[in-house]
């Protein structure tokens, strides 16, 4: 029997990752149920859309849809109406025309799918390249399959998802895979002021390519620079648990009672 993979994105429908992934998992002899957004929806993480109604659009008969939604909408809408509660064997988001490394996890929409598709009970990865500049997909494609074949093989941890982010080099070049911690942001420029020619400002949040030679050893951000796959478990539960240790032992309870 087929394996079932349930794909979406954040670069909408049309993206050449999208599109990439999507011919290579059918080739494989996945069943691929794909759901991704109308349009370009980077940067809405993990967002759910309560404010207005949704649509789901059929636009091909091959299991795949669009929504005008986040990715998140798209895996909540996919798997509680498309495919009415019957669970995928896996969930893939991408893959993305940009890097998801260090504090991009919080923004990224590709991102915020995967973890969508972690608190439905669904092994689920997140894949992007290390650079936006000219991503041959092709190769990346390539890449990204093994790792989904491994998934489906291999256990997650409950509550945990990769966050995937394959070199923009030809694949025979890359040097192997790397499990890598979450780096830190090192961006340049990120605010981009503009002027209409009424003279009014507008301003463009983005930043330019991660710095990579500022961050630290078994980072994504390293692993991604010297030519590795980046492989990142993210877990769901964004708890402390040593800062509670921490603030017990200060009594931080007491002081907020004492005050």
């Amino acid at each position: 029997m087929k394996k079932i993979v349930f794909l979406t994105n954040d670069d909408g429908y049309q993206s050449k990752g999208l599109q990439s992934i999507r011919n290579r998992l059918i080739e494989e002899n996945f069943r691929v149920i794909t759901v991704a957004p109308d349009r370009n929806m980077s940067g809405t993480s993990h967002s759910l859309t309560f404010t207005r109604p949704l649509k789901i659009e059929k636009i091909e008969e091959d299991f795949y849809y669009i929504v005008d939604g986040t990715p998140a909408d798209c895996v909540h809408l996919g798997l509680n109406v498309i495919l009415q509660n019957q669970k995928p064997d896996l969930l893939v988001s991408g893959i993305n025309t940009g890097p998801n490394i260090g504090n991009d996890v919080f923004y990224s929409g590709t991102v915020g799918a995967a973890r969508e598709g972690t608190l439905f009970g669904i092994p689920s990865v997140a894949f992007s390249v290390g650079s936006s500049k000219n991503p041959n997909f092709e190769d990346v494609s390539k890449v990204a399959v093994k790792i989904v074949k491994a998934l489906l093989i291999k256990n997650l941890p409950k509550g945990t998802f990769l966050n995937v982010n394959i070199p923009t080099i030809p694949a025979e070049k890359i040097k192997g895979f790397l499990l890598t911690k979450q780096g830190r942001g090192a961006y340049k420029e990120e605010i981009v002021k503009y002027l209409s020619p009424s003279k009014e400002e507008y301003y463009w949040i983005g930043g330019e390519e991660a710095l990579l030679e500022e961050c630290s050893p078994g980072t994504d951000y390293t692993a991604v620079k010297n030519g590795y796959v980046s492989i990142t478990p993210i877990r769901l539960d964004l708890t402390d648990y040593e800062a509670i240790d921490i603030l017990d032992k200060e009594n931080f309870i007491s002081e907020i009672v004492r005050l």
